[in-house]
Formats: C-alpha cells, sequence, structure tokens
C-alpha cells in the first residue's frame, strides 16, 4: 500500500513560547523515519511528507503521491499546536484515510480547559481547576488548596512546564501565571497539584479499546517536584531527565488497575478517541486524577505508548501494523455502506 507519512515542521524561531520548546518539535522528524521504516518491514511504500508553512504545495505533493492511506503524525501547523486539528480536517475534506484520531477529538483534547470541564460533567475525577484569562484577571481560590501547578493550557510535549510551574503561595502564583501570558500569549490553567504516582495509560483501538499495561513515572527524591516536565522529557544533561524514569508495567494492586483502567478508557471514549492516546493520571489516595488526554501522542521507538505496547507483546513493526489496521476496518465498515 501506498502511505504517506505526514509530519510537521516548525519555523526557526517559535511563534510563542521558548525557545528552546523548538526541541520537541525537532522530534517529529526521527518519529516519522522510525514509522516509515518499520512501514517499509511490512512491505508497504511509505513516503515522508513534511507539512511546513506552504499548504498549497503540501496538498499537491499530496495528490501526486495519491497515498491509500495517510500516517497522521503531525502535531500542529507551523508551530501552532492549536491547528493540529485543522490538519486532520484537511485529510477528511480530500477524503484520505488517515490514522489517529479525527479533527473534533484532537480540537477537544488540545484545549485542556474544555477536556476538564467535560471530565467534570461526566463525572471523571480531574484536579480542581481555575483559569486566569488575561491580566489583572481576579483569579477565585476559594476551592483551591496550594500547591497548584500552572499551566499553559493549549500546548503539548510539556511545554511551558518546570519545577518552578508548582507554587506554595499567592505570590509565586502571580509571577507563574504572569510568565504563561506573557511568554505563551494565552489564559494560565491554575490546578492543584496532586501529589501521588504519576501513571501513563496507554489505549489502542475504536469501540472497544484495548488498553496496554500501565506504566509508572518515577522520581529521584533529590528532584525539587515529583513530576513530568519539559527538561525530564527533552534535556537528557539536566537532572530532571536523569531523575525521570519509567516502569512498566506499574506495580499496582488488581483493584487499583481496574479503576484505572475503567476511568482511562471512560476519558478515551468521552472525547472520541480513536486508534491510539494516552490518559496521564495521578494516583492519591485510590482516586485516579486524570491530568490530560494526549489523543495524538508521541509514538516513537523509545515513547511510552511504544514501551506499553512492547509490555503487552507487541514489537514496533507489530504497533505501527496494528494502527494501520484500524484504518483499514473503517474504510471497509464505510465501504460497506449502501
Amino acid at each position: 500500500m501506498r502511505i504517506a507519512v505526514c509530519y510537521n515542521q516548525t519555523p526557526k524561531k517559535p511563534n510563542q513560547g521558548e525557545a528552546r520548546d523548538l526541541i520537541a518539535d525537532a522530534g517529529s522528524f526521527d518519529e516519522a523515519k522510525a514509522v516509515q521504516k518499520a512501514l517499509a518491514s511490512l512491505g508497504h511504500q511509505a513516503e515522508l511528507l513534511p507539512l511546513a508553512d506552504d499548504l498549497v504545495d503540501f496538498i499537491q505533493r499530496i495528490k501526486a503521491f495519491a497515498p491509500g492511506v495517510v500516517f497522521n503524525l503531525c502535531e500542529g501547523f507551523w508551530g501552532n499546536a492549536r491547528q493540529e486539528m485543522h490538519v486532520a480536517a484537511l485529510f477528511e475534506l480530500l477524503r484520505i484515510p488517515f490514522t489517529g484520531s479525527n479533527a473534533l477529538c484532537l480540537g477537544l483534547s488540545q484545549d485542556k480547559i474544555r477536556t476538564k470541564a467535560l471530565l467534570q460533567q461526566s463525572g471523571l475525577p480531574t484536579p480542581a481547576f481555575a483559569i486566569a484569562k488575561q491580566k489583572g484577571d481576579a483569579l477565585r481560590l476559594e476551592k483551591l488548596k496550594f500547591p497548584l501547578i500552572v499551566k499553559p493550557p493549549y500546548e503539548d510535549a510539556s511545554q511551558g512546564i518546570e519545577h518552578a510551574s508548582v507554587v506554595d503561595n499567592k505570590q509565586t502564583l502571580a509571577k507563574r501565571i504572569r510568565y504563561i501570558h506573557e511568554v505563551y500569549r494565552q489564559p494560565a490553567l491554575v490546578e492543584e497539584f496532586i501529589e501521588g504516582r504519576e501513571l501513563n495509560v496507554a489505549i489502542l483501538g475504536g469501540v472497544k479499546p484495548k488498553i496496554l499495561p500501565i506504566s509508572e513515572i518515577t522520581f529521584d527524591p533529590s528532584l525539587p517536584r515529583a513530576m513530568v516536565c519539559f527538561d525530564s522529557k527533552w534535556s537528557p544533561e539536566s537532572a530532571a531527565y536523569r531523575g525521570t524514569r519509567p516502569v512498566c508495567p506499574a506495580a499496582l494492586t488488581a483493584k487499583e488497575t481496574l479503576l484505572i483502567y475503567t476511568v482511562a478508557e471512560r476519558a478515551y471514549t468521552l472525547l472520541g478517541c480513536r486508534d491510539y492516546a494516552r490518559v496521564d493520571i495521578r494516583l492519591r489516595n485510590n482516586t485516579p486524577f486524570i491530568l490530560e488526554i494526549n489523543a495524538n501522542p508521541d509514538i516513537s521507538p523509545d515513547a511510552g505508548l511504544t514501551r506499553s505496547a512492547t509490555a503487552a507483546g507487541l514489537n514496533y513493526a507489530q504497533l505501527i501494523d496494528r494502527i494501520l489496521a484500524f484504518v483499514s476496518q473503517r474504510k471497509e465498515v464505510a465501504d460497506a455502506r449502501p
């Protein structure tokens, strides 16, 4: 099968945020090469098609290659993560089957504020939160207890998150909110920082999703905060990176596992995820608080979702083949309709 492996490129200078955020974006090329190699090993004709700032040129290259399927690894458009959904929408308009979640799901999951509101309305546990929309906003903190964590709600890959994001008083809270407004140019999401075990739940499938072995992120006691931040993901030379270690499968009781599986599957279904996604959770006193639903997570060979797939007995090529099979299943259903 002819498969276009699409990934996004970014400008040399970010439109917003920190210059170092480009490190995370650069990883998409390596991810795309790994997927292409896996597809080739499965006998497919796979071609890398990067998406830069020229949308017309991208469409022309897609049409010229005429793929049977697009393997969609795009996490934004020209440095704008909020436009991730528009890339999926483009494939929908071009009527090309593609891997991963649809545009609506990607739009919902990219908006952490809207996602948390949906989780709350559905009775799913997520840390209590407030929003500081702009400079000078009076923040209602009556129901929030320190420590709090301050995040940019429209970024991913832990951009804008560091140990200083967790604050213990109103003075440092105000400073961190100002940082989000000025550097990331968006509202600040303020939520209670859950002291507990950090767990990643990888899920494959659609209507009847399969939950893979749960991964736990462990932290060296010497770190200022037991949390995943930008450095712990992207800066190998940092103490945060060295002190953050994944363990898969996590040591959990049967009761804890069932509880986490149930919450993660409900969240996956609620947002309409398909093919693959990752639900990030903090477990405290037997309550699995949902931190984030990543409907388009990294699937590089060394990424968390791949680690869980390996623990489930899937090698990398088998994981990619499984994701591709979901597209074929959707196509068969669509073709069978009268």
